[in-house]
């Protein structure tokens, strides 16, 4: 009989395996999940809310629809989190923000849908930072040491995966909310090219830079539930249509040939050296796999994050101006003043920082002409601590915002896909994560890869102590 922590921790993939055969039924694994959350969630406080009963309700369903041969796939029965910032029919979503107290959508954001129609078990609701805008999703606690931050706006995400608490869960990334807490937690994440998932029915914090995406415990569940959410919506103009392709199929194991860009500059620059020492271990496994290591330099990223901010907190006080305006008391201090922030940049700012952005994204265009793939830390340091609002790098010090957006805020801005896998620990415990960059649309090499570092490395496998 297989113990309820070792149900906690399997892989989805695992998981929808034994369903297929039998093995466990979608109630027992919702069951053991709800009771893991009422156990443990009181101290990890990843979850906004619990659909205890309307769990419940969907295992029985998709247990009796299995039962009259109505298998939908491997996310069938399989029970899952939302991040707060996505719609979800009948159930309040508040995007963690008192500004939004009480909102209860009329219909599902088109992300959810879809993972209701491949038969996803939905436990519930999971924290974000209010509104995206920060990398701390108070009040949720890092598993692997509660005196520290999750990390991204997509903590309650990664936090829960990384506790045993869901199976997969949505995230959002506007300057690395997926990837962050994904390297903060131990757990992987993907930020999809601009353009692959819908964000329809989910909250802006910046319409040129958000990004939808999943999050997981294994790179091939990842690509079980991205290939499940992706596709052009005509509901979101800013998806596109291009044929979404099987990324589970991708994940050959193979990496013989496959050319790996490493950034000269920039990207290992002000690194705490146990996240040094991670990658470069990291990037000699690749090798040892036949990956060719290619140097790479990308002309100009000294100035991406004055390039970054001034549209983000422009598009978010756009989206918010009429709530910040009326109730400026509504937001949390910290929102509320880069909200105030954007107030106040002028039009010339703005469109200087979208003329660079151009000039950052040729920049990555010429940098990925020669390689398939490019890696770099995902985030220069581990996870900060609560409360904590510095991060220091040898005699500089840096704010842990710009800090937690300097290695992945530029693909964001390039619009490019990104992922984070586990790739090591540092002394004091905490995780490291390795990002892998793609061509736009490519994501199905980008998980080839980090599948192919997943199955030689044990990093994916570890688990925080949380009884």
């Amino acid at each position: 009989m297989i113990k309820p922590m070792e149900v906690c921790y399997l892989d989805l993939h695992e998981a929808a395996r034994r369903v297929a055969e039998k093995d466990i039924s979608p109630v027992e694994l919702t069951e053991t999940l709800l009771a893991r959350i009422d156990t443990v969630d009181v101290r990890v406080r990843s979850y906004v809310t619990v659909l205890h009963e309307e769990a419940r309700r969907a295992a029985r369903v998709a247990e009796q629809s299995m039962r009259r041969g109505g298998y939908r796939g491997p996310l069938h029965g399989i029970p899952i989190a939302i991040k707060d910032l996505y719609n979800t029919k009948g159930v309040e979503t508040t995007s963690c923000s008192k500004v939004r107290a009480g909102f209860i959508p009329d219909k599902d954001c088109t992300v959810v849908s879809k993972l209701r129609e491949a038969g996803a078990v939905i436990l519930g609701k999971v924290t974000t930072h209010e509104f995206a805008f920060g990398f701390d999703s108070v009040p949720t606690r890092n598993p692997w040491n509660l005196d520290h931050i999750p990390s991204g706006s997509s903590g309650g995400s990664g936090a829960a995966l990384a506790a045993g608490l869901c199976f997969a869960a949505t995230g959002s990334d506007t300057g690395g909310s997926i990837r962050a807490p994904a390297a903060a937690n131990g757990i992987a994440g993907i930020k999809p090219t601009y353009g692959r998932v819908s964000k329809e029915g989910v909250a802006v914090l910046s319409w040129s830079l958000d990004h939808t995406g999943p999050m997981a415990r294994s790179v091939r569940d990842l690509a079980i539930v991205l290939h499940a959410i992706a596709g052009f919506d005509p509901d979101d103009p800013h998806t596109k249509d291009v044929p979404v392709p099987d990324y589970a199929a991708a994940l050959t194991g193979n990496i013989r040939g496959v050319r790996i860009g490493v950034p000269r500059n920039y990207f290992f620059d002000d690194v705490q050296a146990p996240v040094q020492d991670a990658v470069t271990a990291a990037i000699g496994t690749l090798q040892s796999l036949g990956a060719n290591a290619v140097p790479v330099t990308i002309a100009g990223l000294d100035d991406i994050l004055d390039c970054f901010f001034p549209l983000v907190t422009s598009e978010a006080s756009t989206y918010h101006q009429k709530t910040l305006r009326q109730s400026p008391d509504l937001f949390g201090e910290d929102v509320r003043l880069f909200l105030e922030t954007g107030e106040l940049m002028l039009a010339t700012t703005y469109i200087t920082a979208q003329r660079a952005r151009s000039v950052f994204k040729a920049s990555f265009r010429e940098a990925l002409q020669d390689v398939d793939v490019m890696v770099t830390p995902t985030q220069p340091m581990t996870a900060p601590k609560v409360g904590q609002t510095v991060c220091r790098f040898g005699d500089r010090e840096e704010s842990v915002f710009a800090a937690s957006a300097r290695f992945c805020a530029p693909f964001n801005l390039s619009g490019l896909p990104a992922a984070s896998v586990p790739c090591g620990f540092a002394p004091d415990g905490l995780p490291i994560g390795l990002q892998i960059v793609g061509k736009p649309f490519d994501e199905a090499t980008v998980l080839r890869v980090a599948d192919a570092f997943e199955r030689h490395s044990d990093w994916h496998l570890r688990h925080p102590a949380l009884k």
